[in-house]
C-alpha cells in the first residue's frame, strides 16, 4: 500500500469476522477490510504534533489542512488558490487568471464582511453577534436591500439589530461612532431590515447599560445598585415603550447621586449617557413622580 494514502494495516483482527482492521488517518477510523465495521472513529492526528520546520520546504510538507470553516468568510472558508507561478501550460494560465476574477456579488460580500470584522473589533463584539450580523446581511442581499442603499450603513444596521437581539450593552451611538456613514442612512437600513424581512423589533434593558456609565461616571459600586434597582422597580411597573433606554438610565443614575450626596450635575452626566439635559430632567421627574422617590 502507497505511504502517500497515509493507511496502515494494524495486526488486530475484527471481532464481528475476524478481518484486518484498517486504520485511515484522513477520515480518522478503524475500519474492518472484510464487513467493513467501524471499530474506532473521530480519532486526532498526531503525526504532525512537535515538529519545527525550518525550511520552506519543510513548511509545505508539514502544512494542515488550513484555517477552520468560518460563516464571517465570504467564501465560508473553502476557496482553492491557484499558485500561477508553477503553471507552464498557457491555457492553465489563462484559466487561473479568469479564476483570481471576482463577481460583483462575492465582491459585495466581501467589502461587508471587511467592514463587520473593522467594526466588531472597535467594540470588541463576541463572535456569535458578528455570525448573526453576517447572516442577517447575506439575507438583506438576497432580497435585493442594497439597491440605493449604502453596504456599510446597512451591515452597521445589521450588526446593531444582532446586539439588540443578543441584549448586549450597546447603544445604536457606539456603532454610529465606529461607522463612517451618515446615522440617518443607518437608521434607514435598519428599518428597512425590520419591514422587509419581517423581524421582531428587540428591546434594549436599560438596567444592562448602567455598568458602562456608572465606570465612564467614576462612581462607586453603591450608585450602580441604586440606579439599577430604580430602573428595575419602574419598568416592572411602567411601560418603557417609546423612550430611549439611555434617558431613563440617566434619570435614574442622576436621582441616586441626589440620594447619595454626591455632586454630579446634570450636564456631567447627560455629556456622559449621551442625551441632552432636557431629556435627563423629564425622565428625573417622572422616575420621581410615579416611584414617589423624595429626596434633597
Amino acid at each position: 500500500m502507497e505511504k502517500s494514502a497515509q493507511i496502515s494495516i494494524i495486526q488486530t483482527t475484527c471481532p464481528e469476522c475476524g478481518g484486518y482492521i484498517i486504520d485511515s488517518y484522513e477520515t480518522g477510523e478503524d475500519v474492518c477490510s472484510q464487513c467493513g465495521l467501524v471499530i474506532n472513529e473521530r480519532a486526532v492526528d498526531f503525526t504532525h504534533s512537535g515538529k519545527r520546520a525550518y525550511t520552506k520546504q519543510e513548511r509545505n510538507s508539514r502544512e494542515h489542512t488550513g484555517s477552520p470553516i468560518t460563516s464571517l468568510l465570504p467564501d465560508i472558508g473553502l476557496t482553492t488558490v491557484i499558485d500561477k507561478k508553477k503553471i507552464d501550460n498557457p491555457d492553465l494560465k489563462r484559466a487561473a487568471k479568469w479564476d483570481t476574477r471576482v463577481s460583483w456579488d462575492k465582491r459585495n460580500i466581501l467589502i461587508a464582511s471587511t467592514e463587520l470584522k473593522r467594526i466588531s473589533s472597535n467594540l470588541n463584539l463576541p463572535k456569535y453577534v458578528q455570525e448573526e450580523a453576517f447572516k442577517l446581511y447575506r439575507e438583506a442581499f438576497k432580497r435585493k436591500l442594497l439597491r440605493g442603499r449604502s453596504i456599510n450603513a446597512m451591515i452597521a444596521a445589521c450588526i446593531y439589530y444582532s446586539i439588540r437581539n443578543k441584549k448586549l450593552p450597546r447603544t445604536m451611538q457606539e456603532v454610529l461612532k465606529e461607522t463612517t456613514e451618515n446615522a440617518k442612512d443607518v437608521r434607514r437600513c435598519y428599518r428597512a431590515l425590520i419591514r422587509e424581512l419581517n423581524l421582531k423589533v428587540p428591546t434594549t434593558d436599560p438596567a444592562s447599560l448602567i455598568p458602562k456609565y456608572v465606570t465612564d461616571l467614576g462612581a462607586n459600586s453603591d450608585i450602580e445598585q441604586m440606579a439599577s434597582k430604580i430602573v428595575q422597580v419602574y419598568t416592572s411597573k411602567f411601560t418603557t415603550s417609546g423612550k430611549d433606554p439611555k434617558g431613563i438610565v440617566a434619570g435614574a443614575l442622576y436621582i441616586a447621586c441626589k440620594l447619595k450626596n454626591l455632586e454630579f450635575t446634570q450636564k456631567q452626566i447627560a455629556d456622559i449617557v449621551g442625551v441632552t439635559e432636557v431629556t435627563l430632567r423629564s425622565r428625573y421627574k417622572e422616575l420621581s413622580k410615579k416611584l414617589r422617590i423624595v429626596h434633597k
